[in-house]
This record gives structure tokens, C-alpha cells and sequence, in this order.
């Protein structure tokens, strides 16, 4: 099946999980905005089936209800119902503006540390990762927890659906363990807090959850039956079948909650039928499958109507299934001249790309679920000569990494499907590395140089041993122009082993950028102090286009996880540099007349700061600090998202660089009325404590310091007191 392990997820909202319903107005708050009313109204939209046409404007009227009202506490519930509902229409572009807004409105109000900030948390996490937004997602989540355990009694179902929620984010990174182990806690929540479990559809979604993450981590280790290479051990066969075994009970149960409550016509039982259908599929049960996915379509039609990114992508499921079941059909029938069709068969059929589940409402009283498919799961693949006719005159402002994505989907895909279709399913495929399209940083001025159309596809040893030569000279026989872009014209550095586009194996390809095939283990912290932050950008940015086998996500997220001891040593280096360069150095370089030794202090320190904003957003939600032409374009990027910690201290740093020429050599005459530099320099020093102020605060917030010294220096044992290990590369002298 396709690569996303489940997709029921639950918000904090109303009924369900505790929504914003429980915001208090402020005493002075106009009262004109009637938030009961509000949400009545939008109930009855959705249970009369009209979302798909009557929830939008509603929505839109009722943010300028509120508004007008001033009404603050109004104006956030209304927002986290429409991140529900822009979310629910796969409109992620839309729900972005709405995630901000209510961030923004709850620090305004000033509601951290209650329910209502938790359950904001909540959901703008859920939408960013039904965006594909990974690392904000995860940067809310983790905010969410820590306000939950602060907010609600461990027991509390709001609490079940944040470990649902999360558990899809692991899931959809790879992180299968961890997401059965959330899914399991929020069953165990729920189970004891149900009043009658055999009716509960919260407990319903969970099961939907659980059997598709037991699903992925059935198929994930099977190896293809048309390579004949059967299970590394009986071991590894039977855990495959106690798995699947999971999965199917998991299943059946969601589906008997649904009929034994009677709600056959609930939005949300089109979910658990197509995690149903996803279940029989990968068992070789195509008719039911089939049967299930149509079953699914018709609730999805009946409660959002068909022209919705859910019922769409429901569709695309159904059509390969019913490809897998005319297969088997002809299988036994024998007018095909092939082997009938058995359960591991199936692992190699054309597969539905992902897990469907059931969108809906945040007004609803039950836990909602969404569906989150990859962009290419569902574009149908144009002719190169249509596409280029409409859009070519476009494609000169494309970025690197659009073009490469292109380029993919009309040319590298039906390339993979059409030839080597037995290994469909384990090839990745993407940009990563070194460049500015990587970063995203690309413009036409990048256009001189190792620009054009390419991609990467990556391969684990075994299968480059099989067809990595043929493959590679396959690409290579892709047209060299497209989209009026091209040839591509590769320097001598993007040549032979540097090359960055074309066939590798994953761990190679790793190894070429950082000398390691795989990220080093947390008990080697001093081999990941040997590889930089610069490395380590180029080995995480860029995007993945595809990648169903997960090997090279997995790989990718592997240099990702910083163990926690390094980053804090890290941090507790950058402190020291901004202590000497920054606070102690530059001033006594200045006294000295030493514009030179100045300017250097400056851009240590610069760096240094730089630097610590990465580490204390953390690699895994912020990527890492990328080599110095790309560092402040980076770093602009990182503070203009939502939930940034230190997010001001970018504005502060440019503007310490346009003081820094006046003041390391603006001399006693300088500047307007012959003030000197002293302007400047003072300006400086300013800006600098300013900053080391707002870093030790951080600190405090972070519970890596309890102490208020600014000198940032003495503020290294504190951070260092946290590090677990004793090892010395991890501790200053």
C-alpha cells in the first residue's frame, strides 16, 4: 500500500476533544458575537451534509462577526473551526494564513498555560502536518505536550487525541514504533474513559490507526515475491503475519463500532471503511477491498460531495484495487499465462497510494479524522508536449526544486513505472544536496550554473547492484531540455563522484556529502561533533518526491536526530563564542583602533548567534544552519515561521552587520557632523547585549539555566549540567 500509515486524526475540539467552546470572554469584551449560536449554525451545516458548499462562507462571515465584535476569545474558536474545515478540503495554501492568525491571536491574548492554547497548539500542528509541513508540525506538537501535561489530567480524551495526532506525524516520517506506541497510549485513554467503548467512534478511529500502523510495519519488511528472495528468518515471517493479523483485527473492530452505534452515515465511517479495504488489499482480499472502497466513496460523496481532494484520492485507491482484482481474477482464470494470485503476490500489484480516511468538520461531536496524500499521489501524468506548450513560458521563474519535481513527473516517473515496475516501489525519488535549489534559495542569477532539469533516485545496495547501471543509463537518455530549460550544464565540482543528480545508492550518496553512509550513532557523540552544520544542511534540505519504501527518509531522518547531548554542547560552544567575540573581544578590539581584529569579532559573534537560533529551535524542526552565503537567507526564513524561538534576533543581527563598517573603520571624523563612529559602535554593543538578554531568557524557558548572569560565558555549566554523558568531547575545559 502506499507509504502513509494511517490517516484518523483527532482534534481538540469541541465535544470530542475540548475545543475552544471553554475560551472566556474578557470582561470588557463586547458581547455581540454569540460563539454558542456560531457553532450550532455550523453543526447544522455539517449535519445536513453541506459543507462542501455552505461552510466556507459561513466560516468567512462569522471571522468578521467576531472581528467586528471584538471579540477575541469568538474570533479563536471560529479560527480553530476553520483550520478544521480548510484542512478537512485538503486547502492547506488556504489554512496557512488561518494557522497563524490564531498563534498569533493566543499569544496576543496572552492564553499559554490553558486549555484554550492547548488546544490551539493542537490543531495548528494537525494542519501543518496535513500540509506536509513535518517540522512545524512537530515544533507545535511538542509545544502542545508540554502544554497539556500542564493543562488537562493525564486521563483527559483531549490528551488521547493529541497522542493520536501525534502519532501520524511519526508514522508519516518513518518513525513507525513510536507511532504505534502513541496510538496504543491514546487507545488506553479513551478505552477507560468511554462510556460505552462498543459505541465510542474516538476508540473506532484509533482502531483505524492502529490497524494501519501495524499494516505499514507488515509490509515494510517484506521483501518483493517477484525477487524470490524470501524472509531473512522464520523469525521475521512470523512477525510479518502476527502484524497483519493485528492489523485485520484492528480493522473489523472500527467498522463493528460504527454498525453496533448505528452510524453507517457518519462522515467518519468512510475512514474506517477504507482502512478496511486497505487491510484486504495487502491480504490479497481484492474483492472486499474493492467493495470497501466503493462503500467509502459513496459516504464520502453523501457528506462532502466529490469534488474534494478525499474523495479523489478514495478514487485513485478504488481504481488500483479493482487493477489488483481483474489481475487476480485472470490469475485464476489462467487466460493470462500467469500464477494465480496469493497473498504475497499482492505486495508487488499497482498499490493505492495512500491510506484514505474520513474528513471532517472540527464542529462535530466526534474525533475527527483528515486525509493527507503526497502531492504526486494523484496528478494525473500529462504529455511532456502539453505541459510544456501551457507552461514553458512560466518555467524560466521556476525554482530548482520545482523544475526537478517536474521534470520527475513527466519524465522520471512513467520512466520508473513503465521499466522497472518491479522495483516501483522501492525507488526514491527527489533533490537533495549540495546547491542553492536545494535550499530553496535559488534564483535566475542561479540559473549560470548547475541549473537545469534533474533529479536524484535513490537506491539501497541490493537493488543498485540489480539495476543501478541500466537505470543510470536510462536517465541519462531523458531529454536534456525541458520546460525550455537546459541542457543542464554541470561545473567541475557537480561532476563525476560529486555529481547531484542522476542514479545513487542511498548510502553513498550520504557518504559523499558527509563521509558517512548513515548517521552516527548517539554513542559517538565526537563523530557527530566532526561533521558541521553546513554538512549536515546539505545532507537534510532539499525534498523527497516519493520514496514508498522509506529507506532513504529513514537515512535522511537519521542525520536529522541530533542526539541531545550534542546539540547541547553545541549550544554551550556558541555561548562561549558570543561571551568572547561578542561581549568581551569586540569592544577591547574597538579601544585598540583594531578595525580589522573588530570586524572579525563582529562576524564570530554574528555566527556564533546565527547558530544558536538553529540549535535552540532544535535540527529536527529547524533544519540546520546552512555555509555562510546561505546562512541569513536561511535564517530569515527560520524566523519568519510560526512558533520561532529568538524568531527577532535576525532584524537584530543585520542590523549589527550595517553598523559594522562605521564602526570598526569610521574613524573620529566619521559620519555626519564628525560625530566618529562612537554612534555606531555604542549601537552595537547594544544590540549585542540586547540579543544575550533574550538568549539567557531562552534559556530559562528552555530549563537549561536558572541563572540571570548576561555574560554569556557563565552561562555554560548551567547548560552543560544537562548533558547525560560524560564523555569529554562533550564538556568545555
Amino acid at each position: 500500500m502506499g507509504n502513509e500509515a494511517h490517516e484518523h486524526d483527532q482534534e481538540a475540539l469541541p465535544n470530542a476533544v475540548g475545543g475552544t467552546r471553554d475560551v472566556e470572554r474578557p470582561a470588557d469584551a463586547p458581547h455581540h458575537f454569540d460563539v454558542d449560536a456560531f457553532l450550532t449554525g455550523l453543526d447544522a451545516i455539517f449535519d445536513a451534509h453541506k459543507a462542501a458548499t455552505d461552510a466556507e462562507p459561513y466560516l468567512q462571515q462569522a471571522l468578521v462577526d467576531a472581528e467586528n465584535a471584538g471579540d477575541d476569545a469568538g474570533l479563536l474558536t471560529v479560527l480553530n473551526e476553520a483550520m478544521g474545515f480548510y484542512r478537512s478540503q485538503g486547502r492547506h495554501a488556504d489554512n496557512q494564513w488561518i494557522i497563524q492568525r490564531a498563534l498569533e491571536l493566543g499569544l496576543r491574548m496572552r492564553i499559554e498555560g490553558t486549555e484554550a492554547w492547548t488546544t490551539t497548539l493542537i490543531n495548528a500542528a494537525t494542519g501543518m502536518r496535513a500540509a506536509g509541513q513535518y517540522e512545524q508540525s512537530e515544533e507545535l506538537y511538542r509545544q502542545a505536550l508540554e502544554s497539556a501535561q500542564r493543562t488537562m489530567p493525564a486521563t483527559d480524551r483531549r490528551m488521547a487525541a493529541l497522542h493520536n495526532n501525534l502519532s501520524m506525524l511519526y508514522s508519516e516520517t518513518g518513525r513507525m514504533s513510536l507511532a504505534q506506541r502513541e496510538l496504543e497510549t491514546a487507545l488506553e485513554i479513551l478505552s477507560a474513559t468511554s462510556v460505552d467503548v462498543q459505541t465510542d467512534l474516538d476508540v473506532a478511529s484509533t482502531h483505524t490507526n492502529l490497524a494501519l500502523v501495524m499494516l505499514q510495519r507488515a509490509t515494510a519488511g517484506t521483501t518483493s515475491a517477484k525477487t524470490k528472495a524470501a524472509p531473512s528468518s522464520a523469525d521475521s515471517r512470523d512477525d510479518h503475519e502476527s502484524l497483519l493479523a493485528q492489523a485485520r483485527t484492528h480493522a473489523a473492530e472500527a467498522l463493528n463500532i460504527y454498525r453496533a452505534g448505528r452510524l453507517e452515515h457518519s462522515a467518519h465511517y468512510a475512514s474506517a471503511l477504507a482502512g478496511y479495504a486497505q487491510v484486504c488489499y495487502t491480504d490479497g482480499r481484492f474483492k472486499e477491498a474493492v467493495a470497501s472502497y466503493r462503500h467509502a466513496l459513496s459516504v464520502i460523496a453523501e457528506c462532502y460531495g466529490k469534488d474534494t481532494e478525499y474523495y479523489r484520492t478514495t478514487e485513485h485507491n478504488l481504481r488500483d484495487a479493482e487493477s489488483g482484482l481483474a489481475l487476480a481474477q485472470r490469475n485464476e482464470s489462467g487466460t493470462s499465462g500467469t500464477i494465480p494470485v496469493d497473498a504475497e503476490d499482492t505486495l508487488d500489484m499497482p498499490t493505492p497510494t495512500t491510506v484514505v480516511a474520513s474528513v471532517a468538520s472540527s464542529a462535530s461531536a466526534t474525533g475527527v479524522a483528515i486525509t493527507r496524500e503526497s502531492p504526486q499521489s494523484v496528478q494525473s501524468v500529462q504529455s511532456p508536449q502539453t505541459t510544456q506548450t501551457t507552461e514553458s513560458q512560466h518555467a524560466d521563474s521556476w525554482s530548482g526544486l520545482q523544475l526537478a519535481r517536474a521534470y520527475w513527473e513527466h519524465y522520471g516517473k512513467p520512466l520508473v513505472h513503465d521499466r522497472y515496475s518491479e522495483y516501483s516501489g522501492r525507488i526514491a525519488a527527489g533533490l537533495v544536496g549540495h546547491g542553492s535549489e536545494c535550499y530553496g534559495f535559488d534564483d535566475r542569477l542561479s540559473h549560470d550554473h548547475d541549473f537545469g532539469p534533474g533529479f536524484c533516485l535513490w537506491l539501497t545496495d541490493e537493488d543498485y547492484e540489480v539495476i543501478g547501471q541500466q537505470l543510470q543509463a536510462d536517465y541519462d537518455a531523458l531529454p536534456s531540455t525541458f520546460m525550455g530549460q537546459g541542457p543542464r550544464q554541470a561545473t567541475a565540482r557537480a561532476q563525476g563522484a560529486g555529481q547531484r543528480v542522476g542514479v545513487f545508492r542511498i548510502g553513498d550518496f550520504f557518504a559523499s556529502i558527509t563521509g558517512y553512509r548513515q548517521a552516527p550513532p548517539s554513542t559517538k557523540p565526537h563523530e557527530w561533533l566532526l561533521l558541521d552544520e553546513a554538512t549536515l544542511a546539505a545532507a537534510t534540505n532539499g525534498e523527497i518526491f516519493a520514496d514508498p519504501f522509506g529507506a532513504m527518509l529513514k537515512t535522511r531522518q537519521g542525520f536529522k536526530m541530533m542526539p541531545d547531548d550534542v546539540r547541547l554542547a553545541l549550544i554551550s560552544r556558541r555561548l562561549g563564542m558570543i561571551g568572547q567575540a561578542g561581549q568581551y573581544n569586540l569592544p577591547r578590539m574597538l579601544a585598540r583602533d583594531d578595525g580589522a581584529a573588530a570586524w572579525r569579532s563582529i562576524n564570530e559573534c554574528v555566527e556564533a548567534m546565527t547558530s544558536l537560533v538553529f540549535l535552540i529551535n532544535t535540527p529536527i524542526t529547524a533544519g540546520y544552519m546552512p555555509y555562510y552565503k546561505w546562512q541569513f537567507a536561511a535564517l530569515r526564513r527560520l524566523s519568519g515561521r510560526i512558533a520561532t524561538r529568538l524568531s527577532d534576533v535576525c532584524a537584530q543581527l543585520e542590523h549589527v552587520l550595517r553598523l559594522s563598517s562605521a564602526a570598526c573603520f569610521g574613524g573620529a571624523g566619521f559620519g555626519e557632523g564628525g560625530k566618529g563612529s562612537a554612534p555606531a559602535q555604542r549601537d552595537i554593543a547594544a544590540t549585542i547585549e540586547h540579543i544575550c538578554g533574550e538568549i539567557v531568557e531562552e534559556l530559562h524557558r528552555e530549563h537549561l539555566s536558572d541563572s540571570t548572569e548576561t555574560f554569556l560565558e557563565w552561562q555554560r555549566p548551567y547548560v552543560e549540567e544537562h548533558i547525560a554523558s560524560d564523555d569529554p568531547a562533550l564538556h568545555s575545559l
